[in-house]
């Protein structure tokens, strides 16, 4: 193992460790049972982590969203008696590309993006494509991007910060939780977030003189908040999908809310 191998494992473990403003992390939105009854394969599920690395990501990408893990469903088969089935793919700082099963997440404020129009076989292949990288590494050297982007030296203007996510190790075996998923979506041409450019209609006399042409960034460009963003992705609240009803609320009453200090008028 070389000396910078060595370096980016300690500060991985370092940066796993939940970072001293933990405890201000947003906390579940929606029961763990609710969520895990919504997802679907294909799904990206985004966390906001609290370890130091989660806040580093945040802050880097200015979004509250600090990693990303793809549904797989029963991709992994039936568990071991009295296990909990590994439902989520994802690259992990410590274990690289592993499968976990969705109480990892329990408690922890998620979103559910889910693609739309894929057909079955398209979202098979999407998971079948992740699940090839099981095993992989993951990406030391963009833990070091992340301390030189934080560090700033020598300083880099704001509007060129985000690029030095994009650096990595080029590594096919090496990936990033939302890298990982790009690449499996970018395996059947299903977009998140790509380049677009306009070129003039092919269509003599069109209504609309430019079409719209679309380029496939590169994996290493994604970040977990681009599953939000993305136009092609819906987010899926797990309250509302499984029939929310604002009317079967149970509120409680004036003088209960008067007494209780964590209710402020």
């Amino acid at each position: 193992m070389s000396i910078l191998q060595l370096v980016g494992k300690r500060l991985a473990r370092y940066l796993s460790q939940p970072g001293k403003k933990s405890s201000e992390i947003s906390l579940a939105t929606s029961p763990s049972e609710l969520s895990a009854a919504t997802l679907r394969k294909g799904d990206v599920l985004l966390v906001e982590g609290n370890s130091r690395f989660s806040t580093a990501v945040k802050y880097l990408t200015q979004s509250t969203w600090s990693h990303a893990a793809l549904y797989i469903g029963d991709a992994m088969g039936e568990p071991q008696l009295g296990a909990e089935p590994h439902v989520l793919i994802e690259a992990d700082i410590n274990e690289g590309v592993h499968t976990v099963p969705f109480s990892t997440y329990s408690g922890l404020h998620t979103r559910i993006c889910r693609p739309i129009g894929l057909a079955p076989d398209e979202i098979d292949a999407v998971i079948a494509h992740a699940m090839l990288r099981l095993g992989h590494k993951y990406d030391l050297k963009n833990i070091l991007d992340l301390i030189r982007y934080l560090i700033q030296i020598p300083p880099v203007p704001g509007q060129f910060r985000r690029r030095l996510l994009a650096l990595g190790s080029g590594d096919p075996t090496q990936a990033i939780c939302s890298s990982m998923i790009a690449q499996a979506f970018q395996s059947v041409r299903y977009p998140i977030l790509p380049l677009m450019t306009t070129v003039p209609s092919r269509v003599p006399k069109a209504r609309i003189q430019e079409e719209e042409i679309l380029h496939i960034r590169h994996h290493s460009l994604f970040t977990p908040r681009d599953f939000d963003i993305s136009p092609y992705f819906q987010i899926v609240k797990p309250t509302i999908e499984q029939g929310f009803d604002f009317h079967t609320l149970k509120w409680g009453d004036a003088e209960s809310e008067n007494n209780n200090p964590d209710i402020k008028n």
